[in-house]
């Protein structure tokens, strides 16, 4: 059984990943409507009908628009929501006037492992991010594991062991430190952004993959190690392809399984492959 994963936005303006398993697709958040999502499945073999569940980091507006109810309602697609956001939640189907049916299709989570489609288990763990906080998750289906952070705050060392095993690994790396401080931003959006219940930057997301990486080669060997790092949730005001780029191609290890996200076009398909990828292969920049 395999494990593939299309971003299909990331950023600011909408946080939306497609996750194709044998039991069918999934979407991790739904930040993009329905109509853009459905353009940046052209050429994926993916219809939005296809869809067979909903799987939610957190409430905030980029990462689930209202927009979704109708068609959530219409193709009956569960919703699994961090069980202390329902409020907010359903206050969104509440205002639409959908509220009955759109309720009978969320399932809270609380910790526990569930399963949104048969064989694939879904495990959380809970971030740091403003008030309500957002949710890492460990997709499982068959031997392949998927590794999915964002919105994180801060890089608990209890994740360094959740995202152990996992083939895809895809972090937030938000912004660059300079970048920031440098911006025309409000001082209170800085202190935000940075003071630990923000994003990573990209120093605390290299710093957190490096973790991952060496703690996977101290336990299981250089093998065992994620086929492709995917980063997330580029800021486009106080980032660059350029800096990130530089920042994690400077190991080998990284650099090499790299690809970067964008808020306005999809990945292709990134699936787990049977062999270490090789320094020098192919770098994938979107």
């Amino acid at each position: 059984m395999s494990l593939e994963l299309s971003v299909l936005a990331s950023g600011s303006t909408g946080n939306c990943s497609l996750i194709r398993t044998p039991a069918g697709m999934f979407l991790l958040d739904a930040g993009i409507g329905p109509r853009t999502a459905s353009g940046r499945m052209n050429g994926l073999g993916v219809a939005v009908g296809d869809i067979k569940a909903l799987c939610l980091t957190h409430l905030d507006c980029d990462h689930f628009t209202p927009t979704w109810i109708n068609t959530i309602i219409e193709h009956q697609i569960p919703v699994f929501c961090p069980a202390d956001q329902l409020a907010d939640i359903r206050s969104h189907a509440r205002r639409a006037k959908k509220l009955d049916a759109f309720d009978a299709l969320i399932r809270p989570f609380n910790g526990e492992p569930f399963e949104p489609l048969p064989g694939v288990e879904c495990r959380t763990m809970r971030l740091a991010h403003d008030q309500q906080g957002s949710h890492a998750y460990r997709i499982a289906c068959g031997s392949h594991r998927l590794a999915y952070a964002t919105d994180m705050g801060r890089a608990p060392k209890q994740l360094i062991e959740f995202f152990l095993g996992c083939s895809i690994l895809a972090i937030e790396s938000n912004y660059d430190p300079d970048m920031q401080l440098g911006s025309l931003r409000p001082q209170r959006l800085k202190e935000r952004i940075m003071g630990g219940a923000g994003h990573l930057s990209n120093a605390e997301a290299f710093a957190l993959v490096q973790a991952i990486f060496d703690t996977t080669t101290a336990q299981s060997g250089s093998g065992r190690l994620p086929a492709h790092v995917v980063l997330l949730h580029r800021s486009r005001q106080c980032n660059c392809p350029e800096i990130v780029t530089r920042l994690f191609s400077s190991d080998e290890r990284i650099g090499c399984r790299l690809t970067l996200s964008h808020p306005f076009e999809r990945t292709d398909w990134l699936k787990p492959v049977a062999r270490p990828v090789l320094p020098g292969e192919q770098l994938r920049l979107f």
